[in-house]
């Protein structure tokens, strides 16, 4: 039994060091099955030398392809035969048309030893992306600035068509639209028109009116050029640079020469302590921004004592709140999640 095992193992040994030998052979020579054009030259296949340019290589490949195109043989064999011969050159063509992958096989015959190394150039060049990643970039870009921009007006219809059928501004638009009398001559140029398109042309109006009276601020605001992201990736550089140039003068105006802030840097400060951006701060009602302004929100000392203040009477509401008791006591219990442990 152990004489049969170790000659089982003598055998598979030397099947494993003739493959390990044809394979390191096959290397020495620049050729490995399943790499380029496998155990064939492709310079020779295509009968040019490894120096010949990229204009000789076209025209040598395409005087082989009209010689062995299947369609110049009549017989089945011959067919067949063309047919190979055909593929091997148009792989062999692939091959060395492409500067990349051209100059992969020629380091394969220059440096045959490198097997690992050779394989994993052939692989990254079949497996890199065909398309330029500029390309992608751009593409990519594009698509976002649309649906960026989409989003932005489908918001400033959404709070368009909300406030025409708010009460408030609907009647101020009705009252706007009877004083310049587009209502009359709306009814009275078409008699054949009927109520449902008079009823339609008079929301236009009022949709019109509003949009052209209501300062619409904050994320529902009505997007312009500025707020694609094309446009923020080319005038980036100028943000910046605006930037940083706001940023010396404050630190010259404030910190080093203790000038005393404008209202622009009231509420520069005061947003920043509220932390809210710059659309949130916009979205803001007037007196709202009056009120902080008559605080003196822009001191950090007053902005303090003003957030504890108003922390102080949320919770004092929330104390005194019904609800608010009976869902502190709720979790109190327990809460939803509750569990014990047999009897209490």
């Amino acid at each position: 039994m152990l004489s049969s095992y170790s000659g089982k193992m003598c055998w598979t040994n030397k099947l494993l060091v003739s493959v390990l030998f044809t394979v390191a052979f096959d290397n020495v020579y620049g050729s490995v099955e399943g790499l380029y054009c496998g155990k064939d030259n492709c310079y020779e296949i295509l009968a040019v030398e490894k120096d010949s340019t990229k204009s000789e290589i076209t025209k040598a490949y395409r005087q082989l392809a009209k010689k062995w195109h299947p369609d110049m043989h009549k017989t089945e064999k011959m067919k067949k035969e063309a047919s190979e011969k055909f593929q091997e050159i148009a792989n062999a063509y692939e091959i060395l048309k492409n500067e990349d992958s051209r100059n992969d096989y020629d380091y394969l015959l220059d440096h045959p030893d490198e097997f690992y190394y050779n394989y994993y150039r052939y692989y990254k060049t079949r497996t890199a992306p065909k398309v330029d990643v500029r390309i992608v970039i751009a593409v990519t870009i594009t698509v976002i600035s649309v649906v960026q921009y989409y989003g932005a007006w489908s918001n400033y219809q959404s709070a368009i068509g909300y406030l025409c059928k708010e009460q408030k501004y609907r009647l101020q638009a009705t009252n706007i639209a009877k004083e310049r009398g587009l209502f009359p001559v709306a009814k009275k140029k078409d008699g054949r028109r009927s109520k449902e398109e008079i009823r339609e042309e008079e929301e236009a109006i009022i949709k019109d009116i509003v949009e052209e009276n209501l300062d619409i601020r904050g994320g529902y605001r009505k997007p312009t050029y500025q707020d694609v992201l094309w446009i923020q990736l080319v005038f980036f550089p100028y943000y910046l640079l605006a930037y940083i140039h706001w940023y010396a003068r404050w630190i010259w105006k404030f910190t080093i020469s203790r000038q005393e802030y404008g209202t622009e840097e009231k509420l520069y400060l005061i947003r920043k302590y509220l932390k809210l951006s710059s659309n949130q701060f916009d979205a803001l009602e007037e007196h709202e921004r009056d009120d902080y302004m008559h605080k003196e929100l822009w001191i950090k000392e007053k902005f303090t004592a003003w957030k504890e203040k108003q922390e102080a009477e949320l919770m004092s509401k929330r104390a005194e709140s019904g609800r608010y008791r009976m869902i502190r006591r709720y979790m109190k219990k327990g809460g939803p999640g509750q569990m014990t442990f047999g009897p209490e």
